[in-house]
């Protein structure tokens, strides 16, 4: 994906990590107009690569965007290729990440109050995919985040990352939970204590969250959904 402005000048290494201050990890310059140059030109590369992460996945809207990254606590990981574009550089691909309170179902039905980080977002370029790239993008993110992928949550993944988790993971079997998140079963291969966030103290009342009915994992428009159980518990939705 290229773009009418150099973006090995932006993104000049070939990983880059993007917060809500709108500067990548390597922008050093405390020159306002710099600065307000460097965040007008990510704005644009987070607009129009959100835009066909959205495309490509069947979305109404995107996920990623400036104004959804904007003084947010977000992150978004970005993968270039210095020598596309005749030397310009172009943008391979993107994965947006974030922590968010949520209650998760165990194995045994048991809930608990975590913060974990979540993968909201992981598109690459059409005219790069089968070629490793995301891999290398996933690989730099679970690196810096020191993280391994089954702590991961996931919102609402498509197909395609639930087959790429699968292939490079062995992640496979999930854990239904009652939002529209996505863990697997080795999300609880600790102590549920060692988990970022973990609350102690929450008052739920478990047979009501179970439910009469049981759970199911359904597909739709291209992304993984969880049945909620004919009883579940408003408490226990997505904060």
């Amino acid at each position: 994906m290229d773009f009418n402005f150099s973006v090995n000048d932006v993104l000049p290494v070939r990983f880059t990590c993007i917060d809500g201050s709108m500067l990548p990890d390597t922008f050093h310059s405390a020159d306002r107009q710099e600065v307000a140059e460097c965040q007008h030109k990510v704005a644009v590369i987070l607009d129009k690569i959100g835009e066909s992460s959205g495309i490509a996945q069947g979305l109404q809207s995107p996920v990623t965007s400036a104004d959804r990254l904007r003084n947010s606590d977000h992150k978004v990981y970005l993968l270039t290729n210095s020598e596309g574009a005749g030397g310009l550089g172009t943008v391979v691909g993107l994965l947006k990440i974030g922590r968010k309170k949520l209650y998760i179902f165990d194995a045994a039905g048991k809930h608990h109050e975590l913060t974990p980080i979540c993968v909201l977002d992981f598109y690459v370029h059409e005219s790069m995919q089968r070629a490793g790239c995301g891999r290398m993008l996933f690989e730099h993110m679970l690196q810096e985040e020191h993280i391994a992928p089954e702590f991961l949550a996931l919102d609402r993944p498509s197909e395609k990352l639930m087959g790429f988790l699968k292939k490079h993971y062995n992640l496979e079997r999930i854990i239904p939970q009652s939002n529209n998140f996505v863990v697997y079963d080795r999300f609880f291969s600790v102590d549920p204590e060692l988990l970022p966030g973990y609350k102690s103290n929450i008052k739920i009342d478990y047979r009501r969250a179970a439910g009469k009915g049981s759970f199911s994992v359904a597909r739709a428009s291209g992304r993984a959904f969880v049945n909620r159980p004919a009883a579940s518990m408003d408490k226990a939705q997505r904060l």
